[in-house]
């Protein structure tokens, strides 16, 4: 698997937990469903700040450190959101702005990833360079083993 492979996977599964927040006005569901979309997004920003940000950065062209610098503001604006959600009651109005703000930002964030930054990472990385870093976040996500150390 290459890194924006799973990356993009992470993606999707989030898109998927707004789809059916959005599809509910049960409180219960909607709180169940923050909380984990809390997690997807706080593991997924995790695995990119620690592996593939740093990773793009080595790439050392000035569109690769733009990129990274504007996806951790980015990254840095859906933490504060999620700071708020639980302190929202999942019943009321206020909720469903957040959560349309949160899906919103994390839309563009998505899409900026997947059309400019994923495609210029994959060229330069090589598909030996995608492997290892997948294999490193699946590692940190606790899906698989970690790699060894050489020598």
């Amino acid at each position: 698997m290459k890194a924006t492979q799973l990356l993009k996977s992470q993606h999707r599964e989030v898109k998927a937990l707004f789809k059916e927040v959005e599809g509910t006005d049960d409180a219960r569901s909607r709180r169940r469903l923050m909380l984990q979309i809390g997690d997807k997004l706080k593991l997924h920003t995790s695995l990119e700040e620690k592996v593939f940000y740093p990773a793009v950065k080595e790439l050392e062209t000035k569109k690769a450190e733009e990129m990274v610098l504007e996806a951790f503001e980015e990254h840095h604006v859906v933490d504060l959101v999620l700071a708020e959600l639980p302190k929202v009651d999942p019943a009321a109005d206020t909720f469903e702005a957040k959560m349309t703000v949160l899906k919103e930002l994390v839309e563009h964030h998505v899409e900026e990833e997947e059309e400019e930054m994923f495609p210029m990472a994959e060229k330069k990385f090589g598909a030996e360079r995608s492997r290892e870093l997948a294999m490193e976040m699946e590692a940190r996500a606790g899906h698989g083993p970690r790699p060894r150390a050489v020598g």
